[in-house]
């Protein structure tokens, strides 16, 4: 289909600062050129639907292959104390 290069995702703090206790995790896309906006387009909003990610940037390279990075909150929730 096409290329996701898929890296150990690594995660971000947030530029909230310290008021927000989410971090940001990213996933890099390498889309063909053979793949239409309209595909393209599909595919990103189908993972913005079903895996709450948006996208971060987009680049073109010269020879019409996408590079798409996406991003999606991290919230961690605190363990409850037991007393």
């Amino acid at each position: 289909m096409f290329a996701m290069a898929r890296p150990p995702l690594h995660t971000t703090p947030s530029r909230a600062g310290a008021r927000s206790s989410a971090e940001l995790e990213f996933e890099r896309l390498t889309i063909p050129r053979e793949f239409s906006r309209n595909f393209v387009t599909r595919l990103l909003v189908d993972r913005a639907e079903r895996g709450g990610w948006e996208v971060d940037r987009v680049r073109v390279l010269h020879d019409g292959t996408r590079k798409v990075v996406l991003r999606r909150k991290i919230i961690r929730q605190p363990r409850p104390v037991y007393v």
